[in-house]
């Protein structure tokens, strides 16, 4: 990790604590600000045009590379241990982009079959219009990667944990799968964050993020980052975000930064009440059971998935007795609990998977999945524990 300190670039290595304050946070000639300044330029002016063109480093144009953007991108390659990132305007871009880069048409991909609505959508609808096949798999289940794999197989993409069901995949095994057969595995780490999971140790090639939740956490800002190898990142930026033109803004990338600041403060308390909330409700009546990590019965048949997270997070899930009606009562019925889709923010949001986030997803699949009529997600917020579990107290005194 590289810093600029008084000056001088050092480059020792230090806690993820130290990162997340200084990592990537530029020292500039004209500028000795705390923060990184935010360059709300389109252009850059160049000094001197050299007969082979723009000299190399330079900054052109904020829809390829902007200060403020590289300072990010500095700081997220810094925290997952990764050569490179390469921001983006929104999650879904960061992930279109980096499935348009790997991808040709006439290509494989596996995906788990539990996945964000919009994910779903891209793959289902989105990608064989490009001419990418795909396959969706238990990637819990490495064996099952393994039967999936085909000769023009390219990528395995899977979340962990995953979005609702908080279904986890040991990222060591999937991604030896995947090398094995020459496919390079991206994982969604926008649950846990760097701070309590690194997928590119555990034999990832990519990792992706949806900025806009935890990193920011602020809940005002649209993001999404990659970080990946120097090579695969240097495609990204001058392929599809120099051409498509998905670029994540300056005034959005100094937000992120500013919340990545306190990430390992913010992960500590929604995963603390977290934990406290998916105790409370494993002993009310009115709910059927429980999704939460920590509570997995997987992380004790299988340490290693216990291994690779240092941390359980913020989002739970839980099934409420009853069908949609009595989940949809309970959701009006909330008062300090935010009824919002969306995760990752100081306040508790709570939502129907089955018609917010993941109403794309076809009811019989969503079924198979465990996405149920009265599945119930929660991002836990950093409001005092005692005053959430008394909202949802009262909203279930309501059903």
């Amino acid at each position: 990790m590289e810093l600029t300190l008084k000056g001088e670039l050092v480059t020792f290595e230090y806690g993820i604590n130290t990162k997340l304050v200084h990592a990537g946070e530029r020292a500039y000639p004209d500028v000795a600000g705390l923060t990184s300044p935010i360059y709300q330029t389109s252009s850059f002016v160049i000094d001197e045009l050299l007969p082979s063109g723009i000299p190399h480093g330079k900054y052109v144009y904020s829809r390829i590379s902007n200060p403020t953007l590289t300072a990010l991108e500095l700081k997220m390659a810094a925290l997952e241990g990764g050569d490179a990132a390469v921001s983006f305007a929104s999650g879904m871009a960061a992930i279109s982009a980096i499935l348009l880069t790997l991808l040709k048409c006439g290509d494989h991909l596996i995906a788990d079959r539990v996945l964000y609505g919009s994910t779903y959508e891209l793959l289902t609808k989105g990608a064989p219009r490009l001419g990418f096949e795909v396959s969706f798999v238990d990637t819990s289940d490495p064996e099952c990667v393994a039967e999936a794999v085909r000769d023009n197989t390219k990528v395995v993409f899977f979340e962990t944990p995953a979005n609702p069901t908080l279904k986890l995949v040991d990222i060591r095994k999937v991604a030896a799968v995947a090398s094995e057969n020459g496919a390079k595995t991206i994982v969604d780490n926008t649950f846990l964050t760097p701070y309590y999971q690194k997928p590119l140790e555990f034999g990832a090639d990519v990792v992706v993020y949806s900025a806009t939740k935890y990193l920011n956490g602020h809940g005002d800002a649209l993001g999404g980052v990659v970080v990946a190898s120097y090579e695969d990142a240097d495609n990204l930026r001058k392929g599809v975000l120099r051409d498509v033109g998905a670029a994540l803004s300056p005034f959005n990338a100094f937000l992120i930064l500013r919340g990545l600041r306190t990430l390992a403060l913010r992960m500590e308390r929604h995963t603390q009440n977290a934990t406290e909330l998916a105790t409370f409700l494993k002993a009310q009546k009115l709910v059927k059971r429980v999704l939460y990590p920590k509570f997995d019965g997987n992380l004790k048949m299988n340490p290693d998935l216990d291994a690779q997270m240092s941390g359980y997070g913020g989002m739970l899930a839980f099934e409420i007795h009853g069908g949609v009606d009595d989940a949809i009562r309970f959701l009006n019925n909330l008062k300090l609990c935010k009824v919002a889709v969306s995760l990752g923010d100081p306040a508790t949001l709570v939502e129907h998977p089955g018609l917010m986030t993941h109403a794309v997803v076809p009811k019989n699949e969503r079924e198979k999945l465990g996405i149920t009529e009265n599945l119930i997600r929660v991002s836990v917020g950093l409001e005092d524990v005692a005053d959430i579990k008394a909202d949802i107290e009262q909203a279930f005194d309501a059903v």
